[in-house]
């Protein structure tokens, strides 16, 4: 069986709730940097993506432990438009290894160049989207 992984999130899956309904499992998280990617909005959705950008740097948390039922639930919630990568983050302990979400090179037609706000998703959208990941029906949705 492979070891738990770290992962880092940088959007909807800040919020623990989200995190605990998509992955089905609580996680401890530490505050992360992830140097030389970008957060921007997906066109016509309120959840972001990440694409390389030299000078950039993202935000986010870092999941600590992630097993394989969880990554498999996760990788679902993604879907096929973000691919799954082994990237190094910055931690207040030192840089390490993680697994993130990113939008690949073929699918960054779909990205926005309007930096994603959290704030915003928090205060306008958080409390649909997760009922909407609660029942299953994120997808039709967003």
């Amino acid at each position: 069986m492979p070891a738990p992984r770290d992962v880092f999130t940088y959007g909807t899956l800040l919020v623990a709730e989200v995190m605990e309904v998509v992955a089905g499992a609580r996680f401890a998280s530490v505050p992360a940097r992830l140097d030389g990617w970008q957060r921007v909005c997906v066109r016509d959705a309120v959840y972001p993506g990440v694409r390389a950008a030299a000078g950039a740097s993202v935000d986010g948390l870092l999941w600590l432990g992630v097993h394989d039922a969880a990554l498999l639930r996760l990788d679902r919630f993604e879907g096929e438009m973000y691919e799954r990568r082994v990237v190094r983050v910055t931690t207040a302990d030192g840089a390490r290894d993680a697994q993130v979400y990113v939008i690949p090179r073929a699918n960054e037609h779909l990205l926005d160049p309007v930096p994603w706000d959290f704030a915003r998703f928090r205060r306008e959208h958080l409390a649909r989207y997760l009922e909407h990941c609660r029942t299953g029906e994120i997808a039709e949705l967003y």
